[in-house]
């Protein structure tokens, strides 16, 4: 048995090895590429003349925009969390505490929209914005985020409100506290830890999404960044690699900074809410 477990051990290190350098080691290849000299990508991982050259270029109006790209994604990143999460929660709670008909149903058809890819409902997306005149406008992008976030996002939430004893809603209830009050005094703030997941997976979106953003935005001052770092390889700064790099490094700095503020809820907000649906 020692020796067997000796053997898993080390199985166990060699997957966590092989893992974490696929994942650290384009990483490391991005900073390395923001630190390069030039225009051009390198196969240095650690170039042999750094330079923060190109972060100081980004910022600079005469060559970039990134500052607006950045200033756009904040706004509509913070905005889709808010929104999202008092959806998220509110819908969650609902279906966690209430019955009502068509609950069953309306369940099975979240998880049935969680297996729909964005792209399929483009066309969609693309009529019922001309229809509402939102075309080019980070209006449109939050209600898109925050309206799919709901599907995938509720399960989580639900999981976790199951594992709060219903008990204290009917003690709550027996003091006088109405529906709104329990949520949003007893219930909300023991669930800190699934509210800090579902906050950081809506911030994370419109710094991840190129689709939408691209689809939806169409005038270069309300650009996100992943458009807007798009366009700098593509059309305006012709190929400018370098550039692009050190702008993807610094996208990651708030959810980075969001991460570290939350790490202490993520784990007991992950697996409670996976373990009941």
């Amino acid at each position: 048995m020692r020796k067997q477990n000796r053997i898993n051990m080390a199985l166990s290190y060699l997957i966590l090895t092989v893992a974490s350098i696929i994942i650290v080691y384009p990483l490391l290849w991005v900073v390395g590429t923001s630190l390069n000299p030039g225009k051009s990508i390198t196969s240095d991982i650690f170039p042999s003349n750094p330079t923060l050259i190109h972060y100081f270029d980004l910022f600079d109006p005469s060559k970039t925009d990134y500052g607006m790209w950045y200033l756009n994604t904040i706004k509509i990143a913070v905005i889709t969390m808010v929104v999202s999460v008092a959806l998220i929660t509110l819908t969650g709670y609902i279906f966690s505490r209430y019955r009502f008909v068509g609950r069953k149903n309306s369940l099975i058809l979240f998880l049935v929209l969680q297996m729909v890819p964005q792209f399929v409902a483009i066309i969609a997306i693309y009529v019922l914005l001309n229809m509402l005149e939102l075309f080019d406008t980070h209006l449109a992008l939050i209600l898109l985020y925050s309206g799919g976030a709901i599907p995938m996002n509720t399960y989580l939430a639900k999981g976790y409100f199951d594992t709060i004893p219903k008990e204290l809603d009917e003690a709550a209830r027996m003091d006088g506290a109405g529906h709104l009050r329990i949520f949003w005094q007893i219930i909300l703030p023991l669930a800190k830890p699934m509210v800090a997941v579902i906050a950081l997976f809506n911030f994370m979106a419109p710094f991840n999404d190129f689709i939408l953003a691209s689809l939806v935005l169409r005038s270069p001052e309300k650009q996100t960044l992943a458009v807007g770092l798009y366009n700098m390889v593509s059309e305006q700064f012709d190929n400018n690699f370098t550039l692009f790099a050190a702008g993807a490094v610094l996208s990651a700095v708030p959810i980075v900074l969001l991460f570290f503020a939350f790490q202490r809820f993520f784990v007991s907000g992950l697996t409670a809410g996976g373990t009941k649906g």
